[in-house]
């Protein structure tokens, strides 16, 4: 139980450890405890369009990134000139814990041979796409700057869903889920 008390401590300090993306766009932008939450909820609906094992996905998604509490995140500058070590990471963080489990399904994630470890890494890169779409309607130019990167994010993607969701995305309002939505103004319940 000690193993398993610490290992909840370290994934609360998830939220303190910015996304290496954040060098190149502002301070507003998710931290890893927030990505990881994303990414659950985009890797749940592309596997319920995909027939996936919704659950394995689930799990697969809490645990893709959490080595990085160990290793920080790195972006694809970063992984051109530095090391890391996940697999030593994640054991140090799991291996001695109830959940130990789990690192399987971390080397299935990183090996990309099975739907749900694919579907896993789709709603990754498709986090991305979200986050640079909110951040484009607060004024950050960044999307125009990495478009043909995105594109060929584009041609990576392995699910016809993440495909159709990128499409989506590029053309979405994040602000729509709350201002066409049903709400007091929308509903009529607005009174002077």
């Amino acid at each position: 139980m000690k193993k398993d008390i610490e290992l909840l401590y370290e994934i609360g300090c998830l939220r303190h450890i910015p996304r290496a993306w954040k060098q190149f766009l502002n301070s507003d932008f998710a931290n890893l405890s927030e990505h990881i939450f994303r990414v659950i909820w985009i890797a749940m609906v592309i596997a319920k369009h995909e027939n996936a094992d919704v659950f394995k996905v689930m799990k697969m998604a809490l645990v893709h990134d959490i080595p990085e509490s160990r290793t920080g995140d790195a972006h694809y500058m970063w992984t051109l000139h530095s090391t890391r070590d996940e697999d030593k990471a994640l054991i140090g963080m799991i291996g001695d814990t109830s959940l130990k489990e789990l690192i399987s399904l971390h080397e299935e994630y990183k090996k990309r041979e099975t739907k749900e470890s694919k579907i896993v890494k789709d709603a990754d890169n498709l986090d991305v796409d979200l986050e640079l779409q909110e951040q484009y309607v607060k004024g950050n130019k960044l999307k125009k700057t990495w478009k043909e990167l995105r594109e060929r994010v584009y041609e990576l993607l392995f699910t016809e869903t993440a495909k159709k969701l990128w499409k989506e995305i590029q053309e979405s309002d994040p602000h729509s889920w709350h201002t066409t939505g049903s709400n007091k103004f929308t509903d009529g319940e607005w009174k002077r």
